[in-house]
């Protein structure tokens, strides 16, 4: 299988419009079945963009959180120590022994350093990971994460563990920036393309985004949304690092009324969309072969 990263440095690039563009014009332009998995746990949006498509299936993601007996502890300090995460409460006097599920990561140290036998483990749901088709495919899996938990990561592991699809091409819509959910995603890709923004921001985490991908080794370019609106330090940073650049999309008020809407039949059978489009799979061929 395929795996086909669209990663931004900063949101509102339109790294959701090329995903989904993408996994729509697939077929027709890379010949394989594909299947869309948005990775972008906080905000998973991409489902917003497909008609008719049906909920198949929703699994639990769960994390096992360690549970204290308060009857066999000794509140000896050693798990409070050893958690780097403060997700351990110790009152003694109060006999208060307890860990924070929304602050522990499962690391597992804690279990490591009790030697009273007072740590158990319970299975703690953090999010969950629904899949979308039609009669005959799956066409996206989406994970989403409970609101205001940090395991972001942890969703994404557990999807890219458990969630796969059997399909030829996956293409993997990333969350945006650089953090450790962005590397988790793009951990083993074939190809990653990058959508950015020709604005001073966008450079910026453009610049920062680059450093990443090369420092995991993976192949990649890069697409410019909204070409035209900025200026060209953006073009002169690519030109000087010897970056590619698979697609410059101007800014179309017509393309962006059907991002708008919603409409991502009307997106890729725009006249100016559809030949990027044709030219972001073509170098991606040329790349993954």
């Amino acid at each position: 299988m395929k795996r086909i990263v669209v990663a931004s440095g900063k949101g509102g690039t339109g790294k959701t419009t090329i995903s989904t563009a993408l996994q729509y014009t697939a077929k027709d332009y890379y010949g394989r079945s594909s299947t869309l998995i948005d990775f972008d746990v906080e905000e998973p949006n991409d489902h917003l963009f497909f008609d008719n498509l049906e909920l198949k299936k929703s699994s639990a993601v769960t994390l096992p959180v360690p549970v204290i007996n308060n009857d066999k502890c000794t509140y000896c300090g050693k798990c409070k120590e050893a958690c780097a995460f403060n997700a351990i409460t110790l009152i003694p006097k109060a006999g208060i022994a307890e860990v924070s599920t929304d602050l522990c990561h499962s690391c597992g140290a804690c279990l490591v350093v009790c030697k009273d036998d007072a740590m158990d483990e319970l299975f703690h749901p953090i999010g969950e990971v629904n899949e979308y088709g039609d009669q005959q495919d799956i066409i996206l899996k989406e994970g989403r994460l409970e609101v205001g938990l940090p395991h972001q990561t942890a969703v994404i592991r557990d999807m890219k563990k458990h969630h796969l699809p059997d399909t030829d091409l996956a293409i993997f819509d990333a969350p945006p920036g650089t953090s450790c959910p962005v590397v988790t995603t793009m951990e083993g890709a074939d190809y990653v393309v990058v959508v950015a923004e020709p604005s001073p921001f966008g450079l910026n985490d453009l610049k920062l985004l680059v450093e990443v991908i090369r420092d995991i080794n993976l192949p990649f370019g890069v697409v410019i949304n909204k070409a035209g609106t900025g200026n060209n330090d953006m073009e002169r940073y690519l030109k000087k690092e010897q970056i590619d650049i698979i697609a410059k999309i101007e800014f179309n008020r017509e393309i962006a009324t059907a991002y708008s809407n919603a409409s991502i039949e009307e997106l890729v059978t725009h006249e100016a969309m559809n030949k990027h489009l044709k030219h972001i799979w073509k170098q991606i061929k040329k790349k993954t072969a």
